[in-house]
């Protein structure tokens, strides 16, 4: 694909932003956007979205992004909440994945008092079966929630991680680590006390995304971690715990990975 006209870009995504107010004619001038910068040189059609059934233009990152700033100021204002939830519905039910990219970003510039917002957060997050893809979808949607009103997140991450919803584990552990992805995000502490009895109960299946948790915790807070990973481990009592540990220790850096042998290493082997 040749190199990008910058200032065309700008005029297109500009142009775009201009139906706002007017569903249906962004989403076909969206469509015709994306479009024109899809190489098919390289391939002959839209490839799928990985582990999603959904199409996917594949155009360059700065294509949405450039679009996404256009729309910032619009969508931002609280008085245009309204249009910004018609226009990100229109969006995800196109079912592409630049679509639901956009529809996401828009939920998240919208006022997090909106309550409108969070039950199509939720729904959304029930259809998504890529662990990546619904952490992009949660750290986009949730980005004004996050910065202005902080208590709000931490209230709806512990109605995601309660004991008796398994079903939205995920989505509460994509949340968390969308939030810990954030540099500006500084409630570590209170996140680890809400994350610290799904790190127990955890089943199998939510190995990986645990493996992701511990991950992205030591990376923005390392001594926290390494405090908290072996308080979990010391006070466990469920054998799944340090089936678990066992398994993504050596994904973890070379100091929380010796914390976790040491810890595991008096635990009974029927354990693990």
């Amino acid at each position: 694909m040749p190199a990008i006209d910058l200032a065309r870009l700008r005029k297109q995504a500009g142009r775009l932003a201009e139906f706002f107010f007017v569903p249906d004619e962004f989403i076909r001038h969206l469509h015709e956007l994306l479009d024109s910068y899809v190489d098919y040189t390289a391939r002959k059609s839209l490839a799928a979205a990985p582990n999603e059934s959904l199409q996917a233009y594949r155009t360059p990152v700065v294509i949405v992004k450039q679009i996404e700033q256009e729309l910032t100021a619009l969508a931002s204002k609280a008085e245009n909440a309204e249009a910004a939830l018609e226009l990100a519905d229109r969006l995800w039910d196109e079912a592409y994945l630049e679509t639901r990219i956009l529809a996401a970003f828009l939920l998240g510039r919208i006022p997090p008092q909106e309550e409108r917002s969070l039950a199509r957060l939720t729904a959304w997050a029930g259809q998504i079966h890529d662990p990546n893809l619904l952490g992009e979808l949660l750290n986009r949607s949730l980005f004004r929630m996050r910065k202005e009103a902080p208590e709000r997140f931490l209230e709806l991450i512990g109605e995601w991680l309660h004991p008796e919803r398994i079903q939205l584990w995920s989505n509460g552990i994509q949340a968390v680590i969308a939030a810990l992805s954030d540099p500006e995000f500084i409630n570590v502490p209170p996140l680890l006390r809400i994350v610290e009895p799904v790190v127990i109960a955890a089943p199998s299946k939510l190995q990986f995304e645990i493996q992701e948790l511990i991950l992205a915790l030591y990376k923005a807070a390392p001594t926290e971690t390494i405090y908290f990973v072996k308080q979990v481990l010391m006070e466990s009592n469920n054998p799944m715990t340090s089936i678990t540990f066992r398994r993504i220790a050596p994904s973890f850096p070379a100091d929380l990975q010796d914390e976790v042998r040491d810890i595991l290493r008096g635990k009974p082997l029927s354990e693990g």
